[in-house]
Parts: structure tokens; C-alpha cells; sequence
């Protein structure tokens, strides 16, 4: 069992005075104003010029914008933020010229998550405490858990949700072990009545969060369409609109986390399939319920755990006929119903067919890992 160094982020909850309030919020309006007009700038060149701005030549904009008096009050926050949105927006240029993302799109004011990123150089890091650039007091900071013994910050992110809660985002390089080797395997077949299902039989229930808060949602909702646009009462219906979406998403990702986490502890190799999620929710009869089982989500905490522990995760084909297939005899029924949740093979087994489809995708995958045949690249 060996460690590898892997980089980290840890979140935080925070709480700044008015003053670190009101420089955060300045903040966040020059972060959008740069992304806004740099996305502006790129989009207009590569529609009049067929060109492509480079983010050399976003960066000497960015010198000419805090030049110009009309904009010069973008001088007032910190350099950093500025530059960082600069490089994510190259990011998301490179990720849409690989075909790996949509274009990128401007950000609007209560519309996306005010967020602010300070590289090293952008703030310190003493004592167990962290002060942001231009800013004299450090921030009130919950830690809810420690960060790793002699880890040192690279960059720290800071966010204000629509809630109007405060988190911070500390990245760190720090060793991470692996865990032990076992010869366990397991696949995994993902459902909407039960979140998943192990090829061991196991189900895991699917505890369907927004269901259980939608009366709460549609009120909220229902409320915030009968308010003014503009007005004050609008913007606190939006707020508890908001509280109602962090609750679901909160106790969705906690789910989530410890099933991933618990699959990988006790299993060496993981098999799914590659879920096409986005058309899958184009049938308006289960999106709603294929949203909140989030596989998407699940699927990307065990790959990336995997990486940090030493575990194998492969992904199989998603045409492959996991449920309609026999896992003991291999024989492939012509019609089978969703509604139909057990079958009798013409071999005479009985099959639960969440389980069933579990073992076969665990006999795909193990098959694949053995040959390399017929599962398709992982997500970058």
C-alpha cells in the first residue's frame, strides 16, 4: 500500500464582517465585468475576423481596461481574481474547441454563483489563518475539519451561493494512501426506484430528496411568481427558493459521498455503464426523477476517488443488453419491459432484473478490463 500525491480541495463555511462583505461583493462584479466583456471580445473577433483571441491578448486587455477611466474602478480589487477568470474562460475555450463542452456563456448577476479565485500571492496563509488581498482582517472561518498536517494552499476560491452563504475553497497538494488491496469486484447497475444496484444483490434505496421537498419547493415557487420584479420581497422569495434547492443538493451530495466512498473501500474494481444522462432526461415522464438520482454525479466521485486510492473503475459500452441478457446462461430475451421487474429465462432461472443487470455489467467490465474491448474512454 503506497500514497501518491493528488490535489485536494477543501470547503469551508465563512462569515465576513460588512466591511470583507462589501469588498467581496465589488469583487465579484469585476469578475463577471472581465468575463463578460473578454467572452465578448473573443466571440466578436472569431465572428468579424474568423480569429481566435488568445489569452495573452485578453490579459493586455484586461491592463487597457483598468486604464481606461470609464472602467478604471476594475483597479480596486485584487489583480488576481481578474487574471484567474481570464484563465478559466481560456479553459472553457480549450474544452469547447475539443468538442469536451458547449460554448461558454456570459454570466449574469443573480443568475450564476458569484465566485472569486486567488492564486498564491493573492492572500497568506499563517498560523491557520487565511487574509485575502486587499482586505486587512483574515476570515471568520468554520473548520468543520482540519486540513492535512503541513499541506500549504495553492489557491483559494470564494463563493457566495444564492442562499447568501459564504464558502471557501482551499486547494492543497497533499499524499494520499492507498487502500488495500482486495480481490473484491462489484457492478453496478443504476435505477430510479433503487439508486443503485450491486451485483452482490445489495439495493440501495433511492431516498428521492426533491420528492420528499416538493410541496415546500412549489410553495416557495409559487410565491416568488407573485412578487414584483425588482422589488425587495422578490429578492427574499428568491432566497428561500434558493434555501429549499441548497437543502436537496446538500443532502443529495452527502448520499452520494458515502456510497462512492463505501463502494470503493470495499471493492478493487468497480463496473458501471456509460449513461447517456442528458438524453435519457429528454423523456419528460422520468427527467424529473433521473435528475435527482444524479448518476452523473455519482459516477464522477468514484472515478476520481479511484485515482486517489488505487482503484480501477470501468465504464461499459451503453448499448451493451445488461437487463436483457441471462447471467447464467447468456441467452438475450427480444422484449423486456420496464415495467417487468423479474423474469423467467428459457433456462429456468429467476431474475431480478436490477440484479441481474448488475452481474452482467460486472461480467462486461471484467471482460473488458481483461481484453480492452468495448468500453469507452473515461471522462477528462
Amino acid at each position: 500500500m503506497g500514497e501518491r500525491v493528488a490535489k485536494r480541495a477543501y470547503r469551508y463555511r465563512f462569515y465576513p464582517t460588512p466591511a470583507q462583505a462589501g469588498q467581496l461583493a465589488r469583487t465579484f462584479g469585476c469578475v463577471r465585468y472581465v468575463h463578460n466583456r473578454a467572452l465578448a471580445e473573443r466571440s466578436r473577433a472569431w465572428t468579424q475576423e474568423q480569429r481566435r483571441v488568445t489569452h495573452a491578448e485578453t490579459d493586455k486587455m484586461l491592463t487597457a481596461w483598468k486604464q481606461d477611466p470609464d472602467t478604471a474602478w476594475l483597479a480596486e480589487p485584487s489583480k488576481g481574481p481578474l487574471q484567474a477568470t481570464l484563465r478559466h474562460l481560456q479553459t472553457a475555450f480549450v474544452n469547447f474547441w475539443a468538442k469536451r463542452a458547449g460554448y461558454p456563456t456570459f454570466k449574469r448577476k443573480g443568475k450564476t454563483t458569484d465566485s472569486a479565485t486567488y492564486f498564491r500571492g493573492c492572500f497568506t496563509y499563517r498560523d491557520g489563518q487565511i487574509t485575502l488581498a486587499k482586505q486587512a482582517e483574515p476570515l471568520r472561518i468554520v473548520w468543520s475539519r482540519p486540513l492535512p498536517e503541513g499541506a500549504v494552499p495553492s489557491q483559494v476560491t470564494v463563493s457566495r451561493n444564492a442562499r447568501g452563504q459564504y464558502h471557501l475553497s482551499i486547494l492543497v497538494e497533499t499524499p494520499v494512501a492507498e487502500l488495500p488491496k482486495t480481490d473484491s469486484a462489484v457492478g453496478i447497475d443504476a435505477g430510479i426506484t433503487s439508486l443503485v444496484t450491486l451485483s452482490t444483490g445489495e439495493k440501495v434505496a433511492n431516498p428521492r430528496h426533491e420528492r420528499r421537498d416538493r410541496e415546500r419547493l412549489a410553495r416557495a415557487q409559487k410565491a416568488l411568481s407573485r412578487k414584483q420584479n425588482g422589488s425587495a420581497n422578490r429578492a427574499k422569495a428568491r432566497a428561500r427558493v434558493a434555501k429549499v434547492h441548497g437543502r436537496i443538493r446538500d443532502r443529495r451530495r452527502d448520499l452520494l459521498h458515502k456510497l462512492s466512498t463505501r463502494i470503493l473501500r470495499e471493492n478493487q474494481t468497480v463496473v458501471l455503464e456509460d449513461l447517456a444522462v442528458r438524453t435519457l432526461v429528454r423523456n419528460h415522464s422520468q427527467a424529473r426523477a433521473i435528475s435527482d438520482a444524479s448518476w452523473s454525479e455519482l459516477r464522477r466521485q468514484l472515478e476520481y476517488k479511484a485515482a486517489w486510492y488505487g482503484r480501477q473503475v470501468i465504464a461499459i459500452d451503453r448499448f451493451y443488453p445488461s437487463s436483457k441478457t441471462c447471467s447464467a446462461c447468456g441467452a438475450i430475451v427480444e422484449s423486456l419491459p420496464l415495467d417487468v421487474r423479474e423474469w423467467t429465462c428459457r433456462c429456468g432461472t429467476r431474475h431480478d432484473r436490477d440484479v441481474n443487470a448488475a452481474r452482467n455489467v460486472l461480467a462486461a467490465g471484467l471482460a473488458v478490463g481483461a481484453c480492452g474491448d468495448g468500453v469507452r474512454p473515461p471522462r477528462a
